[in-house]
């Protein structure tokens, strides 16, 4: 039987950090209104830099295809998962395939599944390897959802920060990802979403129902970690870190609870990153790497959840 390795891991984010101290400034809000219900304090965000989904995907894309140690053109299936593309077309990942001079001409596509985008990209990427179809995979979460928030909006604008992860799959004879779980349930799409420019004369803004979308995560995030503890034959315990979706620091207490996991052993990035929606979970595990944290063989639970309603988990043995 053959697995799916992570082989190598990169992130990137825009050098511009918005304070919640700078929010104070232009909505109604304060440090600590904001932190005391999400956990966050600060945000990266492309504001008027040069930066776009693009060039983050990119500079992601390269940072894990350099620390795989593979070269361009062994990358033999390109997957970017963002929401906020700055192209209709083409795909962010044709972008990166002739950017990282990657010219075998292997497939490259976009997935949207909002924050739940790079555990969707995973699972896909996973069914590739297993059905022998490809051998080095390069995954991508990027978003920018700085761009669509109505910064007079409270309820949202303290919420989202911009940035990209990344991860290069490789085929592996050892166990490598352990077990995959998406879901969605599409009765909630009013839930939690954003109307594209091209069907509306207003300016793209996210509409959420915050309490909505609180209690069907803390459900669902907390049924998906059982069910992927019995497709895996795992118990609990086995379980060394939790690397969650950074959106809400009570959605994730509630997670590591369920999994019997102190607060050490869970990766938390929302107090500096905020939600980078795709971008969470990658952004976060690259941070857990450079801090000497995550040891090769060790047991990560990965989850998102997000717009869709959408959400999904990767057990994976690193």
């Amino acid at each position: 039987m053959k697995y799916s390795k992570i082989i190598g891991v990169g992130s990137y984010l825009p050098e511009t950090i918005l304070t919640n101290a700078d929010l104070e400034k232009i909505v109604d809000t304060n440090d600590e209104w904001i932190f005391q219900r999400v956990g966050i304090r600060q945000r990266h965000i492309i504001g008027q830099s040069d930066d776009t989904v693009s060039t983050m995907t990119v500079n992601a894309a390269r940072k894990a295809l350099e620390n795989s140690k593979l070269q361009a053109n062994d990358i033999d299936l390109i997957i970017v998962c963002t929401s906020t593309h700055d192209y209709l077309f083409p795909s962010a990942a044709c972008i990166v395939q002739r950017e990282l001079g990657i010219d075998n001409n292997c497939p490259a596509f976009d997935l949207n599944a909002a924050c739940a985008g790079f555990i969707y990209g995973l699972s896909v990427a996973d069914q590739f390897i297993k059905n022998q179809t490809a051998r080095n995979i390069l995954i991508v979460g990027v978003d920018a959802l700085t761009k669509t928030v109505d910064w007079q909006d409270r309820s949202t604008c303290v919420l989202f920060g911009d940035g990209a992860g990344a991860v290069v799959l490789q085929v592996s004879d050892e166990p490598g990802i352990l077990a995959t779980h998406i879901h969605a349930a599409g009765r909630y799409t009013d839930a939690l979403s954003a109307k594209s420019l091209l069907w509306s004369s207003e300016p793209p803004s996210i509409h959420m129902k915050g309490n909505t979308v609180f209690k069907i995560a803390v459900t669902q995030l907390g049924n998906i970690v059982d069910q992927t503890l019995v497709k895996s034959g795992l118990q609990k315990s086995d379980i060394d870190w939790l690397i969650p979706h950074q959106a809400n620091s009570r959605i994730i207490e509630a997670t590591a609870k369920r999994l019997n996991l102190s607060m050490d052993r869970v990766i938390l990035t929302v107090a500096e990153h905020g939600n980078t929606s795709a971008g969470s979970v990658p952004l976060a595990l690259d941070y857990a790497l450079k801090q000497g944290k995550i040891k090769h063989g060790e047991v990560l639970m990965l989850e998102a959840f997000g717009a869709g309603l959408a959400w999904g988990s990767v057990l994976v043995r690193y």
